[in-house]
């Protein structure tokens, strides 16, 4: 079994069995003028989409979803995403491709958007695809690893994470100071468990990173090994797209 899908394997078939987040660090990738930084996310394997931007707790069999803050989704502040079809853009595990060049990708991409995206990433008046951020939003897999860092939660926690975002307005926030996908993190995993990550006034200079959530994370897990962290990577998919760049945790 590739690599990529053995790991796919292991999150469904342990987020059947209990309830967890996971914080998703995403490495860099593109050329030096066309770069895309360091990205994160969460995956939380019994919260799901009753749209992108709204969640529900999942159905049995389902696989969770993942959330995270973009810059430019047609003026929404977070979306959810079904964990599958953020990875690999389709929507069932035998359908994840064992390889993609670029085109591949982009194409699995924009068929998956024109499915499931509309609300949030429009074709433009042209029939083309919009512009912005959306390409973020799946299909990730094809343009870098991701490091995925994991802990228990709750089925109360979880409802009340659901309650929250979904009574709160979700318009764009995203400040990449203040309001970063980083900071999003920062403020659902300090939901979870108070405290767990602090700003970096001296490393970062106070900007929240997303290296330093998964670091603040790491670190806390090794103080509480009742939430039974675990940690994993899901590889890049082979394919013509370059490499992303590793990442190192402070």
């Amino acid at each position: 079994m590739q690599i990529g899908k053995r790991v796919l394997w292991l999150m469904l078939s342990t987020s059947a069995a209990r309830a967890d987040v996971t914080l998703l660090l995403e490495e860099p990738f593109g050329s030096f003028w066309s770069m895309n930084p360091a990205h994160s996310a969460l995956y939380f394997s019994r919260v799901c989409a009753a749209s992108p931007t709204s969640l529900r707790r999942c159905d049995p069999g389902e696989s969770g979803a993942v959330l995270s803050r973009y810059h430019r989704i047609d003026g929404f502040d977070w979306v959810a995403i079904p964990l599958i079809p953020y990875l690999y853009a389709v929507e069932l595990q035998d359908q994840v491709p064992h390889s993609a060049t670029i085109e591949e990708g982009e194409e699995l991409q924009d068929t998956y958007r024109r499915r499931h995206l509309e609300s949030v990433a429009p074709d433009r008046a042209d029939g083309h695809p919009p512009r912005g951020d959306w390409r973020q939003l799946v299909g990730e897999a094809y343009d870098r690893t991701l490091h995925g860092f994991t802990i228990q939660t709750t089925a109360e926690q979880d409802d009340e994470l659901i309650r929250t975002l979904n009574s709160r307005p979700n318009h764009n926030r995203f400040n990449i100071v203040f309001r970063n996908c980083a900071d999003f993190v920062r403020e659902i995993l300090d939901f979870y468990y108070p405290g767990i990550v602090r700003r970096s006034i001296f490393r970062d200079l106070g900007i929240t990173t997303p290296r330093h959530v998964a670091a603040c994370l790491r670190n806390y897990s090794l103080r509480h090994a009742e939430l039974k962290f675990s940690a994993y990577m899901i590889p890049q998919v082979p394919g013509t797209a370059p490499r992303s760049r590793p990442i190192r945790l402070q």
